[in-house]
């Protein structure tokens, strides 16, 4: 017989029980549910072979791209530099890799990717804003993202304020055609000098509405500035987020300026969950404060199916 107490009972056992099970699904839950793939960690495999490429990155598990250019549409100057440096990385497709729109769109469909973000240039931005924006559109990428700042502006800490004003100005135009800027730190601009870290010039002389981040982890280690730190000080302003671990933890032998710099630190990259950073801690903060996407980037990786593969595993257990 159903009784008053037998039926408090029950309801307060389905209750407990339900709760239980509600904190283990949390529990259990992946701290990411889509982890993304920057096409730099595979650009020879791209030039070799497009759509290979990305269905062994399908194959994988990754369901977001971060594409980087030149494209079709950017500034010849842009495409200039690009070609000036192609010889010196061993390879020279980027963009669209010699597609047109509608073929990458359709390849990227097939394959179900999806592109929140394009990486791009400084002078594309300046000038080009309405063409890139036309394309990130079509494509459905919602950032358009400065990789690194030419190193004739960014010499001072004048030069940083400048920036800070020139990326207001970018900002406000791709807001205007519905997309959003992003600026990606590299190693430079952690050291202080004359008391002012230059990033934080940037940050503090942009408007939050209009200039977002994309946090490069492993160059922000790099030169010397705390991640998670950075993560909290600037909640809501880091959007992206590039993954890559450490075998050792080590920084630049200078200010992270200059690419010789960069490429000195190359053999220490390692996929995710075979170095020593605190991974774990560092995606958790990331997500509490905002962030939104995040790409495994190892740049130029050798064995990438493997590699990559590793990283992916890794990331999807936590």
């Amino acid at each position: 017989m159903l009784t008053r107490r037998n039926f408090l009972r029950n309801t307060s056992l389905a209750t407990v029980a339900a709760i239980a099970s509600a904190n283990s699904l949390f529990a259990n839950s992946a701290l990411m549910n889509k982890i993304g793939i920057q096409l730099f960690s595979v650009p020879k495999m791209l030039t070799n072979n497009f759509d290979g490429a990305l269905n062994m990155l399908a194959e994988i598990g990754f369901t977001e791209i971060e594409m980087y250019g030149p494209y079709p549409f950017s500034t010849d100057n842009a495409k200039k530099y690009w070609n000036a440096v192609t010889g010196q990385l061993g390879f020279d497709g980027s963009g669209y890799f010699g597609k047109s729109e509608s073929e990458i769109i359709r390849i990227l469909n097939v394959h179900g990717f999806t592109v929140p973000s394009m990486h791009t240039d400084l002078d594309t931005l300046q000038n080009k804003m309405g063409d890139l924006a036309d394309a990130a559109n079509k494509i459905g990428a919602k950032y358009v993202v400065l990789p690194a700042i030419p190193g004739d502006k960014r010499k001072t800490l004048d030069d940083y304020k400048k920036m800070a004003v020139d990326f207001n100005k970018i900002g406000s135009d791709a807001k205007k055609y519905g997309i959003r800027f992003a600026y990606h730190n590299h190693g430079y601009g952690l050291t202080v000098t004359d008391g002012k870290m230059p990033l934080d010039l940037i940050l503090d002389g942009t408007d939050p509405n209009l200039v977002y981040l994309e946090m490069d982890l492993y160059w922000t280690t790099a030169g010397g500035a705390n991640p998670m730190e950075l993560l909290k000080k600037h909640s809501g302003r880091y959007k992206m987020m590039h993954i890559k671990d450490m075998k050792q933890k080590v920084h630049f032998s200078g200010d992270g300026g200059e690419a010789s710099q960069w490429i000195a630190l190359f053999p220490y990259m390692t996929s995710a969950g075979d170095g020593v950073l605190d991974l774990q801690n560092i995606l958790k903060t990331a997500k509490d404060n905002g962030m939104e996407h995040f790409f495994v980037e190892q740049d130029m990786v050798a064995e990438p199916g493997i590699a990559l593969k590793k990283s992916y595993n890794y990331l999807k257990g936590l």
